[in-house]
């Protein structure tokens, strides 16, 4: 062998030895660890404890589900953002809140679009409006009309200040041209006990009033999911109701930023097709959480999309909190 080609053969083995595990075929070769931004025992816990169970079989490595709850969902996200390396054995859930946080404090610790590696977007909840069944308000129309009648005189409960619903009621008001009154409390479940007893005309939340719903104490007066709620087949989307909002407060699966493409693409394909069983859709339907599925591409650019939508309301808002 030449010098020439002894030195070829020596520089492609150091790149063979640079190249990332999956080049080699061989990630992942220990257990990953995907960090669950809230306590054990939620609806968002349960369906990535489902999709990490059945990722752990098809992988051939544990898919370890790593509860680090505080900061209202955002605890883990400068570690993935500034520390966790980018080999794909780091992995946390992305959600809205990531996203919409740095534009509501001064001096913002990452930016969503360009400090993670989106993988995946998986689902979210439904999200509605409820009144007590002995409301005026009829219908959405009739909740609508009487609000340009009477206005900041309709009062609606969230489960907080600058969350997915409250920002979506407000932009649900400006596009009626109708001003409505924010009542926060700490959780939906709260909100939900605030309207039957009369302290607010309506919830709006995720389905914390489905039981109502369903036992004739509350009705719905509109869902807010792409298309029709298989619990609540008659009651109509914002979309019917002529509005382009699709509100599922979804969320999806990142990691560090500038991770390999390959191993990306592997973990894609192995949330994928969990997402997509009968073991995790079953967990999904339990929670009311409909499939909102986008690929690495689509996901990315969901993201960066909502950056922009998520800066315009907190800024007409002036939400700050801090």
């Amino acid at each position: 062998m030449s010098r020439l080609t002894r030195r070829s053969a020596l520089a492609l083995g150091g790149s063979a030895l640079a190249l990332p595990a999956l080049a080699q075929g061989r990630f992942p070769e220990r257990p990953i660890r995907l960090i669950v931004p809230w306590p054990p025992g939620g609806s968002a816990d349960a369906q990535l404890r489902s999709l990490a169970d059945i990722t752990t079989r098809s992988l051939g490595q544990p898919v370890v589900i790593e509860n680090r709850a505080g900061a209202g969902g955002t605890l883990h996200a400068v570690h993935l953002a500034k520390e966790a390396r980018p080999d794909g054995y780091t992995l946390g859930q992305m959600h809205l809140s990531i996203i919409r946080r740095p534009f509501l404090v001064r001096t913002p610790q990452w930016d969503a679009v360009t400090d993670f590696t989106h993988i995946i977007g998986l689902t979210g909840w439904l999200f509605g409006m409820a009144v007590p069944t002995n409301s005026p308000f009829a219908d959405y129309r009739a909740f609508v009309a009487y609000a340009k009648a009477n206005p900041g005189r309709v009062s609606y409960s969230t489960s907080g200040i600058a969350t997915t619903n409250h920002l979506a009621m407000e932009e649900i008001a400006m596009k009626e041209g109708i001003e409505l009154l924010h009542v926060p409390f700490r959780g939906s479940n709260e909100g939900v006990t605030a309207a039957l007893g009369g302290q607010v005309h309506m919830v709006a939340d995720s389905s914390a009033w489905a039981p109502q719903v369903e036992a004739g104490s509350m009705r719905l007066l509109s869902v807010w999911s792409a298309e029709r709620a298989p619990r609540f087949p008659t009651v109509p989307t914002l979309k019917e109701l002529g509005h382009d909002i699709v509100v599922t407060s979804n969320y999806g699966i990142s990691g560090p930023p500038r991770m390999d493409p390959g191993i990306v693409r592997a973990l894609h394909d192995a949330f994928k097709a969990a997402l997509m069983g009968p073991e995790n859709t079953r967990v999904r339907n339990q929670f009311d959480m409909p499939l909102v599925y986008l690929d690495t591409e689509a996901y990315v650019d969901f993201i960066a999309r909502r950056a922009v939508w998520e800066r315009e309301m907190v800024n007409r808002l002036g939400i700050r909190m801090e």
